[in-house]
């Protein structure tokens, strides 16, 4: 029976994937989570065999969290279950660590599929996944990603997109302002982006966070 932790930031996809999984004889649920530092610190602590993860997280993106995760537990396997995909954001999920990619708009059947098989010890791709990365295979550069930014230039790049001030931001990370704003100045010289506006148009570009969806 694999150990296993969802993490998964709507409320009710979460719910339904605790109530389906619950019931399957071969997973034991250790917890879930809906945002992304309370689930790497949820993850440190029950040390799971198995995630389901969503690739957009507040606070702490699918990519940093299995970054971090793969840091601190090496045999933890994982399969993302995620709506929104792009060349860059499936290669940098594979990159951190992840196991296998589904596609929620695959539906359920996919979904069972795919977990049942990284927890295996195999690799599983949705449909859209898999024609994604044969595109990319095909166009190298349609995955070009900021791999020259650090991990805490990527992390306060979040934040700022999600329109946290710095204040904010200074004190969900324990830094100082100033530190925030030196990261914020080394952002825009890298990215020769000059304002917060531009900083959140590439954040989208990149995957590092969802579009607002109109009310």
């Amino acid at each position: 029976m694999k150990r296993l932790v969802i993490i998964e930031d709507q409320t009710a996809i979460r719910e339904m994937l605790v109530e389906i999984l619950r019931a399957d004889p071969n997973y034991q649920l250790v917890g879930e989570s809906g945002d992304g530092q309370s689930a790497l610190a949820l993850c440190l602590e029950t040390k799971p065999d198995l995630i389901v993860l969503d690739a957009k997280l507040p606070g702490l993106n699918g990519v940093d969290l299995l970054r971090r995760l793969g840091k601190q537990i090496k045999h933890i396997r994982v399969l993302v279950f995620s709506g929104y995909e792009n060349p860059v954001l499936v290669r940098e999920m594979l990159e951190a660590g992840a196991h296998g990619f589904v596609e929620k708009t695959a539906g359920l059947f996919e979904f069972k599929k795919g977990l049942e098989t990284v927890a295996a010890g195999g690799t599983y791709f949705g449909p859209a996944v898999a024609s994604l990365l044969r595109n990319v295979i095909a166009n190298p550069s349609a995955s070009d990603t900021a791999d020259f930014l650090t991990d805490r230039e990527r992390e306060i790049l979040q934040l700022v997109a999600e329109s946290h001030s710095t204040k904010a931001i200074a004190h969900k990370l324990g830094i100082s302002v100033k530190t925030v704003d030196n990261h914020r100045t080394n952002l825009m010289r890298k990215l020769n982006l000059h304002d917060v506006a531009s900083l959140t148009r590439y954040a989208l570009e990149v995957g590092l966070v969802e579009p607002k969806q109109p009310l």
